[in-house]
């Protein structure tokens, strides 16, 4: 027992440190192959996730050292390619995005297990062995398994093994010979795959998206599939078949004549073969006969050899295969991947036909000596010496197939196959059949005629190759001069033929000669066009086309592409090699052939009718299509992709809403990524145009082309109308609510919000939670929206800002300046010099969100354009617009400030104790505060000075002087109960300016020691100068000048006198916090004047005199 026990130790302690290598296969039975040979027969088996896939394990020496080798198995293909989220849905956008939207590899379920499998293995082994087949489609598998095995080790060694027989020989040579794998072979599959994953999704969701609705009797249920090598397959099928229906058979004679000496019979052919004239040929025929005496002019005896077979490719295999065992192409090279992981037979899918110089080829022969039926004639092949008659070809990866070892336990189709293989490798090495052939001439009346004949001195290689014929053909003896009378002449007649239709080996062979697919994939293609019901086999084994496919090769052959010929995709094979040869890069080849197939495409769904007419033809009268029917209608050919997403770099598409009724556009990661933005409902139409816009990013974003309902909008927006989404057109983003919402941009694209909206209560919704805007208040606010010519511009403050945190209401608490034009003078919002002060709250940043409740408005003339507000920056182009009368409406602002009145730098944030901007977050947590809003410090110092505030308190600590929410009233314009709330008081503060920082007109503001504006903030943090307006330096906190200033402290005289006015009482803080109580008001409020009630005004246009039932300015024809 002790004993046991410390071998046992022994045994642990030397696999604990024993370095253990992932072995993988492509296919379990290879994997058992390589196992069992590897380890001698010693290997032990074990199960993996995958009860398919089982896990052998063995020692082994390796690289000179003592290594555990863990041998597992793929199926094939570990990865599979497919488009990004929502892109995967057929109706989800234009086929023609099919062409430029992402694609990603993904695990399909059935491989899950297998991927769990060399997770978990290879977590514990320190290198990596690539067992895959030694083709392109094996490097690629073989590059999926390092992908998978990477991601769990990123540092694990990889070897790649390169075999084309499972032997001791050739296992031992591979592992002798590691090396890396190679990744041009790996880009060149990569490419095809992309390519056939885009062609064959965007025309075939074109093709059965329309034709199913064209054709649905015959169509409903059916998939009209397309594919870059299934097309030209099918179009060697409907070419040859149309050769044959329009072929016109063409009479012709001809002479024939006979002989008969000593029981032995000659057949003469007439030297001139044939006539298509009869009378021509009588008058020939006429002259034989009447001089019937036939003379030897030449006797021509040679020697004939029939050449023995090449050594077999694949495409050999296939083709005889069918041809003399009456095995299709697909069951053929099943049974011979069988065959190979057995061990009986080398690789079977190659293109070479050349055995090395080097390879072993008597052990080969040796092995087939037991067998009764050929075993003979191997033992003849070795006595005279193996003496393969080579071909051409090569890939320098893979032997012609070759038999390994005997066996003679198959039964069935493996059985014709092995036997086939084995019978043609022993052909290969043998002779040619020998034999001798003469030709004899005689003339008859001046015409020619000739007889030959054939004798077979050795047949060789046809002594064990039954499936080739080499007949004798005796005719009788012939001396050059002698004279005879034949038998008879005669007139034979006839007529041409056309050529037969394609048999499986005759199709293969135009495929490999156009370079259509490879080796690999002719048989796989081959069975697609069958599936499909595009072509079908008669009884004798030949292809005829369908109706489906004969409709749709000539609707696009009368397109002028000839689609279905081979010319597109054997270029693309072309460029495929020269990806493996490393002489084209694979991001080069990958662009031209896509902008190659997109611009076919784009063509041929222009031309889709011709395809119409030419199915209907064959599958009765096409239904009409649905005017409204985008799917199968009429393509538009602008792309329904808008933009990249901000959040995940993805892009975003224009879709209908689920009930029909309105359009977003969400972000095709969906569920991922829930970005969206919802369009509100007084959105009639909208789609894509093919116009894009370079300013917004991520870029390019694609321009809209919008139909609003009538009355929906500003005036200065038209009902039909194209614009951009993406920011820089402030007006529409406005008109429709939209607003940006921050996110985890990608590193690689600008740093740009994805719109979302507001909830009901103003505040701002989560990154994934997307809000729809209450169409209603929108519209009603843009009705009441004003057009100005020249106020605010694109570079208002109040149109677009920036986000750097997260979900944070970037802008909660700052103010926005709308300036009003100098030449007016007679409304408060569009005065001279004057300045509209507004304080915005809940905005994460940028476009200005329509609130749910009613918002103020201010008047203007009549005899003026109107102020320009936030939601009426547009470019000057579309600002001349006057006489209209109408106020302007300032959507998603929840409260009004009139603290001080200045230039763009003023603002309101939140500020920590560290002097930064406060983020907001939202208490999650299940209590009385849930769904409740705080600020808290951002730490962006790398210290937190734990500030915390309520956001809703905030609302009332940061209001500004003599201004509360703002409310709209029927009668007049109310700003709250201490602001200006009459004509009067407007007047007053058209007359005056503001004390401090001021936009622009040569009025006083506070500058800092960096002699630049200063900014205005407010006191938060909770103390005696809690709300208390102070000055600080507007650079960032690591280039500031340390300038600071009480607000209250400001020289207010000097300032107003150097404007030439006095100031307002919202201007001086006379109204403001208590610590700004304390000090005595100055201007206007100060000198005690009293406000004198002005008469009633309009609620419509704010101007005294008249109702809002009368007022002349009202427009209600909208």
């Amino acid at each position: 027992m002790l004993f046991l026990k410390t071998i046992f130790g022994l045994n642990l302690r030397r696999c604990s440190t024993m370095v253990r290598v992932l072995n993988v296969a492509e296919k379990n039975d290879a994997a058992k192959s390589l196992a069992n040979v590897l380890s001698q027969g010693r290997s032990r088996m074990r199960e993996g996730f995958s009860r398919f896939n089982k896990i052998y394990e063995f020692e082994y020496r390796l690289m000179n050292q003592q290594v555990s080798m863990t041998m597992t198995s793929v199926s094939g293909h570990l990865l599979a390619l497919e488009f990004i989220g929502t892109f995967k849905s057929w109706k989800a956008c234009n086929p023609v995005d099919l062409f430029d939207v992402p694609v990603q590899k993904y695990c399909p379920d059935n491989f899950v297990d297998i991927k769990r499998t060399l997770e978990r293995e290879v977590r514990g082994c320190q290198s990596l062995v690539i067992w895959t087949d030694c083709d392109r489609e094996g490097e690629n598998i073989g590059y999926e398994i390092i992908q998978v095995c990477q991601a769990v080790k990123p540092n694990i060694k990889v070897y790649r093994a390169k075999f084309s027989e499972i032997t001791p020989q050739s296992v031992a040579r591979a592992v002798n010979n590691l090396g890396p794998p190679d990744p041009r072979i790996n880009d060149a599959v990569d490419v095809r795959q992309e390519l056939d994953l885009r062609i064959g999704a965007s025309f075939t969701r074109f093709q059965t998206l329309r034709l199913q609705k064209l054709f649905p009797e015959a169509l409903a249920e059916q998939l009209v599939s397309y594919g870059s090598c299934q097309f030209p397959t099918l179009g060697f099928v409907v070419e040859r078949y149309k050769q044959v229906q329009e072929f016109i058979p063409e009479p012709f004679w001809k002479l024939k004549v006979s002989h008969e000496h000593d029981g032995v019979k000659a057949d003469f052919s007439w030297k001139r073969n044939r006539l298509f004239n009869f009378l021509a040929c009588q008058v020939l025929y006429d002259q034989c006969v009447e001089n019937p005496a036939a003379t030897v002019v030449d006797i021509k005896s040679k020697s004939k050899n029939k050449w023995r077979p090449q050594a077999l490719d694949t495409v050999e295999l296939e083709k005889l295969a069918s041809r003399k065992l009456k095995i299709n192409a697909k069951e053929t090279m099943k049974i011979a991947e069988k065959l190979y992981t057995q061990g009986l037979i080398s690789y079977p899918r190659t293109e070479t036909n050349i055995f090395p110089k080097e390879m072993d080829l008597v052990s080969l022969v040796e092995a087939q000596t037991q067998d009764p039926e050929w075993g003979g004639f191997a033992q003849q092949v070795l006595d005279n010496g193996p003496n393969p008659r080579n071909g051409t070809k090569t890939d320098q990866a893979h032997p012609p197939i070759h038999p390994l070892k005997y066996t003679d336990s198959l039964q069935g189709n493996e059985r014709k196959i092995y036997e086939y293989v084995v019978r043609h490798f022993l052909a290969c090495l043998s002779q040619d059949a020998q034999g001798h052939e003469t030709v004899v001439e005689i003339e008859i009346a001046q015409e020619k005629f000739s007889a030959q004949g054939l004798m077979i001195l050795a047949k060789n290689y046809l002594e064990v190759y039954p499936y080739e014929k080499w007949n004798a053909k005796e005719i009788p003896l012939y001396y050059q001069g002698d004279q005879f009378e034949p038998n008879f002449i005669e007139i034979q007649a006839g007529e041409t033929s056309p050529p037969p239709l394609l048999t499986e080996a005759d199709l293969i062979s135009l495929m490999e000669k156009h370079g259509i697919g490879t080796d690999a994939t002719h048989a796989e293609h081959i069975e697609t066009v069958k599936s499909r019901m595009y072509v079908g086999l008669r009884p004798d084994g030949r292809f005829v086309p369908g109706q489906l496919g004969m409709g749709l090769v000539e609707g696009y052959d009368s397109m002028g592409y000839e689609m279905s010929k081979p010319h597109l995709r054997s270029q693309l094979e072309a460029d495929l090699k020269l990806i493996c040869q490393g002489r084209k890069a694979k991001d080069d080849v990958l662009r031209d052939q896509i902008q190659k197939y997109k611009e076919v495409f784009i063509e041929a769904c222009r031309q889709a009718q011709k395809l119409d007419v030419a199915i209907s033809q064959y599958l009765g009268e096409a239904q009409p299509l649905p005017d409204n029917d985008s799917a199968t209608g009429e393509v538009d050919f602008a792309p329904s992709i808008i933009r990249k997403c901000p959040r995940c770099g993805n892009p975003m598409t224009l879709r209908t809403k689920k009930d029909g009724k309105g359009f977003y556009i969400g972000c095709s990661s969906y569920p991922n990524c829930k970005a969206s933005i919802w369009l509100p409902d007084f959105v009639l139409q909208a789609s894509a145009t093919q116009e894009t816009c370079s300013t917004c990013g991520p870029g390019p974003v694609t321009k809209l082309q919008f139909k609003f309902k009538p009355g929906s909008v500003p005036l200065t927006i038209p009902n039909n109308y194209v614009g951009c989404i993406g920011g820089c057109d402030e007006m529409l983003t406005e008109a429709l609510g939209i607003r940006p919402i921050s996110g985890n941009v990608p590193s690689d694209l600008p740093r740009t919000e994805i719109t979302s909206h507001a909830n009901s209560a103003g505040r701002p919704t989560n990154n994934n939670t997307n809000v729809r805007p209450n169409s209603a208040n929108i519209a009603a606010n843009n009705r009441r929206n004003t057009p100005s010519s020249g106020a605010g511009g694109r570079n208002s403050q109040s149109a677009v800002g920036s986000s750097s945190h997260g979900n944070r209401p970037l802008n909660s608490g700052r103010q926005l300046h709308t300036r009003a034009p100098c030449d007016q003078t007679t409304s408060v919002m569009a005065g001279a010099g004057s300045i509209n002060r507004l304080t915005v709250n809940n905005m994460n940043s940028g476009f200005g969100t329509p609130s749910n409740g009613p918002v103020g408005r201010a008047p203007s003339s009549k005899n003026s354009n109107p102020a320009r507000g936030p939601l009426s920056s547009i470019p000057d182009s579309r600002s001349n617009i006057s006489g209209t009368g109408r106020r302007t409406e300032v959507p998603g602002l929840s409260r009004v400030s009139a603290g001080g009145g200045g230039g763009d730098g003023a603002e309101q944030a939140i500020v920590c104790s560290c002097g930064n901007d406060a983020i907001i977050l939202t208490v999650r947590k299940e209590g009385p505060n849930t769904g409740r809003q705080f600020y808290k410090c951002s730490g962006q110092t790398g210290e937190s000075c734990n500030f915390f505030l309520w956001a809703d308190q905030s609302d009332q600590s940061a209001a500004t002087p003599g201004v509360s929410n703002p409310s709209f009233s029927r009668g007049r314009e109310s700003f709250g109960g201490d602001g200006f709330n009459s004509t009067s008081d407007q007047a007053a503060m058209t007359n005056h300016r503001p004390s401090f920082p001021s936009g622009g007109d040569g009025g006083g503001e506070i500058s800092c020691r960096c002699e630049i504006p200063a900014k205005s903030l407010i006191v938060q943090k909770q103390g005696p100068n809690t709300g208390r307006q102070f000055f600080a330096c507007s650079k960032p906190r690591d280039q500031t000048c340390n300038f600071f200033q009480w607000a209250d402290q400001v020289d207010q005289s000097s300032l107003s006198s150097a404007q030439g006015t006095s100031l307002p009482p919202w201007a001086s803080g006379s109204k403001g916090t208590p610590a700004q109580r304390k000090r005595p008001a100055q201007g206007l409020a100060g000198s005690g004047q009293t406000k004198q009630r002005k008469p009633p005004s309009c609620g419509f246009c704010g101007q005294p005199g008249h109702r809002k039932n009368k007022c002349p300015e009202r427009v209600d024809d909208f």
